[in-house]
C-alpha cells in the first residue's frame, strides 16, 4: 500500500432506509403527480366537467407530500 489511504466514514451510509415521514411523503406526492397528470390528460381529452374530488385531490395531496418529504429531510440532518 502506498501510504496514502484515507477512511471516510459517512455517518448517512450507516442508515438502513429512509424515515417512515419520507416514504410517507414520497408516496403522496406520487400519488398527487398521478392525479395531476390525470386531470391534465382528462382536460386535454375534451371534458370541462372534472370531478371536484379529483381536482382538490391533486391540489392537496401533492403539496402535502412535498411538506412531509422537506420536513423529513430537515429532522434527519438536524440530528446529531
Amino acid at each position: 500500500m502506498s501510504g496514502m489511504e484515507t477512511a471516510v466514514h459517512d455517518k448517512g451510509s450507516t442508515a438502513t432506509g429512509k424515515t417512515w415521514l419520507m416514504r410517507v411523503g414520497i408516496g403522496l406526492f406520487a400519488l398527487g403527480m398521478v392525479a395531476v397528470v390525470a386531470v391534465f390528460v382528462l382536460f386535454a381529452a375534451g371534458l370541462s366537467d372534472l370531478p371536484v374530488w379529483l381536482s382538490a385531490f391533486a391540489g392537496v395531496v401533492t403539496p402535502l407530500g412535498l411538506a412531509l418529504g422537506l420536513i423529513s429531510l430537515v429532522r434527519e440532518h438536524r440530528r446529531p
